[in-house]
């Protein structure tokens, strides 16, 4: 049974607004994260470049009022510390993709590999699992659901780790040239750093919740 969160109907309405800021960042991590599995299924176009780079402006702007908010606030609902930290770790998941996403074009890069089509499907579900993460962060501190949430996101964590340890041992298995390697292995490391990043947040959101339990 979830249990009752005082701090849910006590905070005021601008401390409420950490959590929608959170969640308003994760969406737009899941948006990139969606738009580089499409990317991985088809092509980069010259629309598919124009929408990364309105995502990568929608989660700058997300991350500064975050910060904004934060700077502006006596009291706060979590700890300083863990609210900059989530922002920042979010902050970085979208930049990380569409990073990933633009290099495809710096690297002229046209083909893909199955583990870049693996690594990108992972991580449209780390996305997916972080709203959820977040939807329960802020309705409720219930610390059986968010540990359940986050055992799940370690575990795709750890298949994301699977897929980059085979994606390495293929890339310098011989088949490619040293200039081929150098752009696949940065592609695949952005999104390995994606993916830990949204763990890192899933992980800080269970400590907070162990913290106020």
């Amino acid at each position: 049974m979830p249990k009752f969160n005082l701090m849910s109907y006590i905070m005021p309405p601008e401390d409420k607004m950490f959590f929608t800021l959170f969640q308003e960042s994760a969406e737009i991590c899941e948006g990139s994260a969606n738009l580089y599995n499409e990317i991985m299924q088809s092509n980069l176009t010259d629309e598919k470049k124009e929408t990364a780079l309105k995502y990568k402006k929608k989660g700058s702007r997300s991350f500064k009022l975050t910060l904004k908010q934060l700077n502006k606030s006596f009291i706060t609902p979590i700890e300083r510390e863990d609210i900059q930290y989530i922002s920042v770790q979010l902050h970085k998941i979208n930049k990380k993709i569409i990073k990933a996403c633009l290099n495809l074009e710096v690297y002229r890069l046209t083909e893909y590999t199955s583990e870049m089509k693996e690594q990108a499907l992972i991580l449209v579900q780390a996305a997916s699992e972080l709203i959820r993460i977040l939807k329960k962060f802020k309705k409720v501190s219930d610390v059986e659901e968010i540990t359940k949430e986050n055992i799940a996101m370690k575990e795709l964590e750890t298949k994301g780790d699977e897929i980059h340890r085979r994606a390495m041992k293929e890339l310098f298995s011989g088949k490619y040239d040293a200039l081929q390697v150098i752009k696949l292995r940065d592609i695949y490391k952005e999104i390995e750093n994606a993916l830990d990043a949204c763990f890192y947040v899933s992980d800080t959101i269970l400590n907070v919740v162990l913290k106020q339990s």
